[in-house]
Parts: C-alpha cells; sequence; structure tokens
C-alpha cells in the first residue's frame, strides 16, 4: 500500500465548519467535506481535508476569516494505519 498523506481542518463548531467550507470554496481550493477523524480530538464532527500542497493557502485564508478551528493536522495513512499530528 502506498502512503497517503493530507491535511484536515478540525473546527470548533459546525458554525465554522461551514463558513470554512464557503470560504475555501470561494478561493478555488479543492476540499471535501468529511466526518472528523477519530484520531483527532475535536468539538465538532465536521472537517475539512485538503492536499498537502494548500496547506499555507487553507492557513492564511482561515486566519484572515477569523474562523474559530481546533486545528490543521497532517495525517498519514499506510499499510500500518493512519496517524494523525497537529501541525497548526
Amino acid at each position: 500500500m502506498k502512503e497517503e498523506v493530507y491535511y484536515v481542518v478540525a473546527f470548533d463548531s459546525t458554525h465554522y465548519a461551514i463558513q470554512g467550507e464557503k470560504t475555501l470554496k470561494n478561493s478555488d481550493i479543492d476540499i471535501k467535506v468529511i466526518p472528523t477523524p477519530r484520531e483527532i480530538t475535536a468539538s465538532c464532527g465536521l472537517s475539512i481535508r485538503f492536499s498537502p500542497e494548500f496547506f499555507e493557502q487553507v492557513k492564511n485564508i482561515l486566519e484572515e476569516a477569523s474562523l474559530s478551528i481546533g486545528g490543521i493536522y497532517k495525517l498519514v495513512k499506510n499499510e500500518t494505519g493512519r496517524f494523525a499530528s497537529k501541525v497548526s
């Protein structure tokens, strides 16, 4: 199995997750709303998944929009499982 790396934004509430989705889609960033992975403890059950190449752009957009987030996490999925580490 090839290693898969992606990032997830966890939000403090569903309201912020929906606002985050609208804000990022308006910026033409390829995102996907997903259930918050088990490896991440967050107040909200919704998160936004995006590719590594958009990390800086997503981080800057969310900071400018003053959205309350639980954090941005890097997830690595390989043959031994899925692992999350908070990066912002």
